[in-house]
């Protein structure tokens, strides 16, 4: 099986590496002192330290289900399920989905990917358009498929968000097909000017909807979860406890307490959507400065800037700039059959301005 080329990435930067690779965020803005008291209440007790059950721990499912309820998505907490990161989540669900069809965007998350791969579903991909997935490429795929992987919001890799007519027009696809969601959406938070509706949230008994902490608090924790109807829910227990029992309950109680304070959470989401929001127009001034030959659009959230450069080999162009310390993910690492060879992801968040500045005029120079 093939490794995933932003891991591989990570374990060969160093100190001195520009990375725009990884979808990694900005380690000056976690809530590091909040979730240290909050580390310290959860081991206030020797309960702490025991065993939790396969579901998660019932304060923080409850709320993840709050948190949806006051979105407009009415959830209880045993139609929540937590897991080991989102990454943790796709395995259970296709594992149980085995050997399936399944609809994908491409391009698509490369963690995905594989994850199908290694439980053997044989992927349709559908081309994504400016404002979300090709509707016409997606009935036809799903029609034959019954199962379908999106990330409508920020979408990774390209940052594009669906459309509220293509939302409405997938789930309708999707109920009148009578065919299962998994939607993932480890971005929905962080939001420059408006969030949207999930399109789980209008097909609720035919979705699985996936959130991760690991955006929007800190990635070590790492701690997701499955938002689905109880009938969905139920069959996927079974696998999660014959994976690894339960996830981290440290981090679950951790976490519930952090989340205590709501308004001490929103106070962050804030801060991150503004900070991230700045940070994407100064790459986007940058890009322009530097490379005005990337052709791209901007993001209305999330991590990543996408686009291409026509009729250069990006895989090509990063190998040379790793040479220079610099390194950012070749578009082909998201397609199927790595044909298309011209784009790239480039991750805003993680870098200070002048590293920004300083790794995108070494992409020009070695262009």
């Amino acid at each position: 099986m093939k490794r995933s080329f932003i891991r591989e990435i990570l374990e060969h930067t160093t100190n001195q590496t520009i990375s725009f690779a990884g979808g990694l965020p900005n380690e000056s803005l976690f809530p590091y002192e909040a979730l240290r008291d909050s580390g310290y209440r959860a081991l206030s007790e020797p309960s702490s330290l025991q065993y939790t059950t396969s579901q998660g721990y019932r304060p923080l499912r409850e709320k993840i289900a709050e948190h949806y309820t006051k979105q407009g998505f009415p959830t209880k907490s045993d139609e929540i399920l937590i897991t080991s990161g989102s990454q943790q989540a796709l395995d259970i669900i296709t594992r149980y989905y085995h050997s399936r069809e399944i609809t994908i965007e491409a391009p698509s998350y490369l963690g995905a990917m594989n994850v199908f791969n290694l439980n053997r579903l044989e992927q349709s991909a559908v081309t994504l358009e400016t404002d979300g997935i090709d509707i016409d490429g997606f009935a036809l795929s799903f029609q034959q498929s019954k199962l379908a992987y999106l990330i409508p919001d920020f979408q990774n890799p390209t940052g594009l968000t669906y459309s509220e007519e293509k939302r409405r027009a997938v789930a309708e696809h999707i109920e009148n097909t009578g065919g299962i969601l998994i939607e993932d959406s480890p971005y929905s938070e962080l939001f420059f000017e408006r969030s949207y509706p999930s399109i789980s949230s209008m097909i609720p008994e035919q979705s699985y909807h996936l959130g991760s902490f690991s955006k929007v608090l800190a990635p070590a924790l790492r701690i997701g979860w499955i938002r689905a109807s109880e009938p969905l829910l139920q069959p996927l227990i079974p696998y999660k406890e014959a994976m690894d029992l339960h996830t981290n309950s440290v981090a679950q109680r951790i976490i519930a307490d952090y989340l205590s304070d709501t308004e001490a959470f929103q106070r962050h989401l804030e801060t991150l959507r503004s900070s991230y929001g700045q940070k994407m127009e100064l790459f986007a001034k940058a890009l322009d400065e530097f490379l005005p030959m990337f052709q791209y659009n901007k993001p209305k959230g999330g991590m990543f800037i996408y686009g291409s450069l026509d009729g250069i080999s990006t895989s090509s162009l990063v190998q040379k700039c790793l040479q220079k310390d610099v390194v950012f993910v070749p578009g082909r690492e998201f397609y199927l059959d790595g044909s298309i060879d011209n784009e790239i992801r480039f991750n805003f968040t993680n870098s200070s301005e002048d590293k920004i500045i300083e790794g995108l005029q070494i992409i020009h120079s070695v262009l």
